[in-house]
C-alpha cells in the first residue's frame, strides 16, 4: 500500500500556522509528502525546507495564488487541487501507484494514537471500489489549548483520506472533496480525530490571520470595515466551549510550551439564541444535528 500526504501553505510564519507540526503528525503514515508552498511574504519556504532536510519524504513545489478566486474561498480548493495533482503526476513519472492520499491543512494535526487505526482502515478498504475516502472526527480548539468548541457552529466530521483517482477534486473552499462532475464521495466513518488549532493563536496573530483568511473571501473594503478598528482579536465572543480533558499530539507539545497569552472561559455560560438552544437540546437528546451540512455519503 502506497500513501502520500498532501497540503498547501502560504505565510505560515507571519500568520503562525503550525504547518510543520501538521506535516509531522501524518508523516509516519506516508511514503511521500507533497507540499505546495505559495508566494509568501515571510520565511515559509525556509521553514518547509528545514523540515525537508530531516526526511527524504517531503517534495516541495511552488505556487502563485490566484487572488481573483475570492468567491467562496475558491483559491483554497485550487491550491489543494494543485497538490493532489502532483501525486498523480509523480505516479506517472516514477511508475508508482499511490493508493491513498492523506490531506492535512496548515492548522490541523492528527494525534499519534490514531495513526494505527487510520492505517488499518486504509488497508481494509484499499481494494474496495465502493469506498472513495475515510471520514474523520474533529476537535476544534478555541482561545487556548484547554478549550474546544461544542456548539453547532463547528463541523463535526470531514474527509481527510481519499483514494488517488483522476476524477477527485477539492470542493468549494477546500473543506471536502467530490468526484467529477460533481458527485459526493462515498466514505467510511472511522474512529480517529483531527485536532484543529485554527482558533488558537496569540490575539495579535489571530487578528492578522482573520484579516488574511477573510480576504480570501471578501474584498479589502469589507475586511477593513470588519477588522480595521481592532488592535487585537477578542476571544470572548464565543457561544459555547467545554474543557478539553485529553492529551495533545506529541508534535504540538513544544508549541504549547511557548504559549504566551492567557484565555479563561466560564464553560457554564452559553450564548445561544432561542432557536439554537432548542436545536442543541435536540442534538444532545438524540445525537441528531438538524440541518447539518454533509458533503459525503456514509456507507
Amino acid at each position: 500500500m502506497r500513501v502520500v500526504g498532501f497540503s498547501f501553505i502560504k505565510n505560515a510564519v507571519a500568520l503562525d500556522y503550525p504547518i510543520v507540526e501538521a506535516m509531522e503528525s501524518i508523516l509516519p503514515l506516508c511514503d511521500e509528502f507533497v507540499i505546495m508552498v505559495g508566494n509568501s511574504d515571510d520565511e515559509t519556504l525556509t521553514l518547509i525546507e528545514n523540515l525537508a532536510k530531516k526526511t527524504n519524504k517531503i517534495k516541495i513545489y511552488h505556487s502563485i495564488w490566484d487572488d481573483s478566486l475570492r468567491k467562496g474561498g475558491r483559491v483554497l480548493a485550487a491550491e489543494t487541487d494543485k497538490a493532489y495533482a502532483k501525486i498523480l503526476e509523480n505516479d506517472k513519472i516514477n511508475g508508482t501507484k499511490t493508493d491513498w492520499a492523506v490531506y492535512i491543512q496548515g492548522d490541523e494535526t492528527i494525534h499519534e494514537k490514531y495513526l494505527s487505526t487510520i492505517k488499518e482502515e486504509m488497508e481494509k478498504y484499499k481494494n474496495d471500489e465502493k469506498v472513495d475516502g475515510l471520514l474523520l472526527n474533529y476537535l476544534h480548539f478555541y482561545g487556548s489549548y484547554d478549550y474546544v468548541g461544542d456548539s453547532r457552529k463547528w463541523y463535526r466530521r470531514e474527509i481527510r483520506v481519499v483514494k488517488v483517482r483522476e476524477n477527485i477534486f477539492s470542493f468549494r473552499d477546500a473543506q471536502g472533496f467530490r468526484k467529477k462532475p460533481n458527485t459526493i464521495l462515498k466514505v467510511k466513518h472511522i474512529d480517529a480525530y483531527v485536532y484543529h488549532y485554527g482558533w488558537v493563536r496569540p490575539p495579535q496573530k489571530q487578528l492578522a490571520k482573520q484579516k488574511a483568511f477573510n480576504s480570501l473571501y471578501k474584498d479589502k473594503e469589507w475586511v477593513d470595515n470588519k477588522f480595521g478598528a481592532m488592535q487585537t482579536f477578542d476571544y470572548s465572543g464565543i457561544d459555547s466551549l467545554k474543557k478539553f480533558e485529553g492529551t495533545h499530539p506529541k508534535v504540538i507539545q513544544e508549541r504549547i510550551k511557548r504559549m504566551n497569552w492567557t484565555f479563561e472561559h466560564d464553560i457554564s455560560k452559553k450564548n445561544y439564541t432561542p432557536r439554537v438552544r432548542f436545536l442543541t437540546w435536540v442534538e444532545k437528546l438524540t445525537g441528531w444535528r438538524i440541518g447539518e451540512y454533509r458533503n459525503y455519503k456514509r456507507i
